[in-house]
Parts: C-alpha cells; structure tokens; sequence
C-alpha cells in the first residue's frame, strides 16, 4: 500500500465507546473461553467493553490494542490465504507493510516438513513495525473427509463427520486431540472446524455443500451438538482453537454458495430453529470463533446474506445466543457475494457486528483494508465497531499466546 491509513481509527469519544460499542457486544451473560490448555471455565473479559476505571488494571489486550497504530488495528480484520503453490514469501508484504494479522492454507499442503517451514517464516515476520509483536492466527481447514487442506506425511486424514459420530463421544475428543497436536506441531493454531449444521435426512444427499460428502455429525441437532462440541474439546486441549461453521446453518440449502448463487435460501430458519442447538453448544463450550454462512434466511433477514446481517449476526447470535467471542466470515469469494465488491465485503462484515474477513484471495487485502479506513473516518458509529471487533480479536489472541504481554508468549 502507498497511501497510509492512519487517519481512520481516531480515538473515539467516551460517548462512542460508552455507547455504541456496548450496543455492538449485545446483551451477554457471559460466554465461558477455554484457556490456551482447553479449560472451559473461565470467561474472556468483554473486548468491547468501555475502557476500565481507573482503579482497574488495563488487562493484555487492552494493553496491546493502545500500543497499536490505526493500520495494525486494521489488519487484524483480515485473514488471507495463502496457496500451497505461492512462493513462501507471497504474503511477506501484506504482513510487513499492510499489516495484516492472520493467514489460512488454502489449496493442500502436503507434508508436515512443508507446512512447518512456512509457519516458522510466517512468525518470523511478526515485529513491532509490522503487527504490534502481535502473533498471527494461521488457521487451515482440517475437519476431516473431503476438506482436509494439510495431508501426507506426518498428518492424519480425520474421517468424516458422518464417521465421526459413529464413534463415543470422549473417543472422538481423544482422536482430535490427536489431530490438534499435529497442527500445532507445524505452527497451525486455528482449525476451521467442526461442522455444527444439521441436515434433515428428507434432504441428506441433496444438501449440496454438507449432505453430499457427510460433512453433518447427523440430522438431529442434538446428536450433532454433542459430537461437534466432542471434536472441539479435542481441539482446545491441545490449544488450537476451533471455528465453528456455518452459522445460523446450511443443512436446508440446496447448493453450494462456494458455486452458486441460486438454492441457497434456508426459508425455514427462525430465530428459536432447534438447529442453532449445536452452535448453542459449541459456544457453551468455549469455541474461538464462529463461522458465519454466506446464505440467505429470509425469516430472520429479507434483505441480506447471513454474513452481511447486523439481524443475524448481532441481534440472533451476539444477543440472543451470548456470543461474545470472534466472528469470522467463509470464505468471501463466494459465488454467492460476486455482486458485492471487495471492499464492501469487509466493510458489510463489520458493520453487521463481525470480525474478521476470511478471502482467499489475499490481492483483494488492500481494497478491504482502504475501505475499512475510508468508512471508519467518515463515520464514528464505524469506527466503534471497528474498534470492538479488533478488542475481540486481541482478546482471543491472549487466551492463545499471541500477544506480547500474553502470559504465554514467547
């Protein structure tokens, strides 16, 4: 990037942060976190709380999120991917310069050796001048089955999701627990996973992105509550943190929004669908962040995909379900949002009270970061949102070590 960006974050007044941001973390009672060694018992304080009395010690993030400029706030928004054919320095800009905090392995890496090696280089761009000494959140999708994007040697293809619930539900946290450390031993710390749609079995097959390759634990909610929750402990006890997807669900869908732009409407789901039970769940558990669906759901928003749905993501799932923790978007190159821009991508995102902005094609990056800017200086209510979701993405790096003054770091 040539132009700075350092213009967009001024700090809000009290009156913004006092107010806005408390309507953008919604109504909580308080959602249990799992400490980086997979405790679900202690609770995350609220990123977007107003700023502690005096009397309060400013916790880590709150440390970490003054120390940062504008631009590093800014890039914490995003996750880019980076393709197992791009040469190992492809993203070394965008961390370097445009400050960008989190990557996704996108396209199969194959072998520990390889994956590992990017990794450590991937940290080793990590500085003051880049991100704050903040740790970027490298995630790969490892729910098992079809989706698999770290294979070959020293790794476990998990079975898919179908399978998994054939087993008890301890013996699938043992096996993922298993299939954590090997993530975690080549610096992955991030799985987009599990799965928590339902799938009724009057559609199985039909439903084309889960049912067609029994990516569902089930068709009834319970059932995929308990695995996807067993598959997440699994996780955390190993300290990766888990996504939990594709909120508020894509079992009633036709197509894939990955490929397609029609048969993707859930016109079903309302705001009490028994099939929120397994995100329900999940957030109980203490899950990193949730996965939000590029679909349409006409009964709880008649104008905007799931994502891009301040009804959606803020009234349904901050609000009603007490999800306190980070959003994260599919991937926003979707068929589904080809009409949207690049910038508005990232811009809608935040505004409906999200968080990060997952594009697997990191050259979209400076479009999202410049119009996240441009917004957030032209309106304060923006600016505050902007600036609870970075709280709730540094909030989530300290329980995972990430931040410089992190209990864990280093």
């Amino acid at each position: 990037m040539t132009s700075p960006r350092t213009h967009a974050l001024r700090a809000p007044t009290a009156l913004v942060v006092g107010g806005v941001l408390a309507a953008v973390a919604g109504c909580s009672t308080g959602t249990p976190t799992a400490s980086p060694s997979g405790s679900a018992t202690s609770s995350s304080p609220a990123p977007s709380s107003a700023s502690p009395s005096p009397s309060a010690s400013p916790t880590c993030a709150e440390q970490t999120f003054e120390a940062l400029s504008a631009d590093q706030r800014l890039g914490q928004l995003l996750m880019v991917g980076f393709d197992t054919n791009a040469a190992r320095g492809s993203l070394d800009d965008l961390v370097t310069s445009d400050h960008v905090g989190n990557v996704i392995y996108l396209g199969g890496w194959d072998g520990a050796a390889k994956v590992m090696r990017t990794s450590k280089h991937l940290g080793g761009l990590v500085s003051t001048k880049a991100t704050g000494d903040v740790g970027l959140m490298i995630a790969a999708d490892q729910e098992g089955g079809i989706v698999h994007q770290l294979r070959g040697d020293g790794f476990t293809r998990p079975p898919k999701a179908l399978d998994q619930a054939k087993l008890e539900p301890a013996e699938l946290t043992k096996d993922a627990a298993g299939w954590a450390r090997q993530m975690k031993d080549v610096g992955v710390n991030v799985n987009l996973a599990p799965v928590a749609d339902t799938v009724p079995e009057d559609i199985g097959r039909a439903n084309g992105p889960i049912g067609r390759f029994g990516r569902q634990y089930g068709s009834d909610p319970n059932t995929v509550a308990t695995y996807s929750v067993a598959f997440l402990e699994g996780m955390l006890e190993e300290g990766v943190e888990g996504a939990v997807k594709h909120f508020p669900g894509l079992g009633r869908v036709r197509n894939n929004t990955d490929f397609s732009s029609s048969g993707i409407t859930d016109s079903v789901a309302t705001a009490d669908d028994p099939f929120l039970e397994p995100f329900r769940a999940n957030i109980e558990a203490g899950v990193g962040l949730v996965m939000m669906s590029s679909a349409r759901y006409p009964k709880l928003d008649a104008k905007n995909p799931a994502m891009f749905s301040e009804k959606i993501v803020t009234g349904l799932l901050r609000e009603k379900l007490g999800y306190e923790g980070v959003v994260i978007t599919d991937d926003v190159n979707a068929e589904a949002l080809k009409n949207v821009s690049p910038g508005d991508r990232a811009v809608r995102l935040v505004d409906a009270g999200g968080d990060v902005v997952l594009t697997g094609r990191a050259a979209d990056a400076d479009d999202m970061l410049e119009a996240l800017a441009d917004k957030a200086s032209a309106e304060p209510e923006f600016a505050a949102k902007v600036e609870a979701s970075v709280r709730r993405v540094l909030a989530l790096k300290d329980r995972m070590g990430l931040l410089p003054c992190s209990k864990d770091a280093g």
